[in-house]
């Protein structure tokens, strides 16, 4: 027996039913009785319907704070090392392919050792991964957030 040979069990595949396709049981309304919401294309009220009045969530009394947060894109330090040059700024880690999303803030991190000095431009650093870069002879320039000024030095 091959594999092209395999078909199924004797009454175990059913054809589909092909409703409002003509006489045999199920033309005309195909199923859904007459008019109505439930018997047009696309019927149904969605999951949270209930009837008209509010959901239950607006209803429920919001309280605290939702801190939405900072999303980073993550560079550590390991990863410099197959960045080319001593002035590594956003263009250079897109450039290497360690930045992907332009709109999120670039944050350097101390996962691995850099070993060479280099000067590292980001909008935020942690402050091992600053002075492990000011320890190899480089130092970490932090941008200041939200404003076209100048940026500024971050002290480890």
């Amino acid at each position: 027996m091959k594999l092209h040979e395999l078909t199924p069990a004797p009454g175990s595949r059913k054809n589909r039913k092909r409703v409002g396709r003509g006489p045999g049981g199920t033309d005309k309304t195909a199923g859904r009785g007459h008019k109505g919401q439930k018997a047009r294309s696309g019927a149904g009220k969605g999951q949270f319907f209930e009837g008209g009045r509010s959901t239950l969530i607006s209803r429920l009394p919001k309280r605290g704070f939702n801190n939405v947060g900072t999303t980073y894109e993550v560079v550590n330090l390991s990863q410099l090392a197959g960045v080319e040059g001593d002035t590594l700024d956003r263009a250079a880690l897109e450039a290497a392919g360690l930045v992907r999303r332009k709109n999120r803030p670039v944050k350097l991190l101390a996962r691995g050792e850099v070993t060479r000095a280099v000067t590292v431009h980001v909008d935020a650093a942690s402050q091992a991964a600053i002075q492990a870069v000011e320890a190899a002879g480089g130092r970490v320039v932090i941008a200041a957030a939200g404003t076209d000024a100048e940026p500024t030095e971050q002290a480890g």
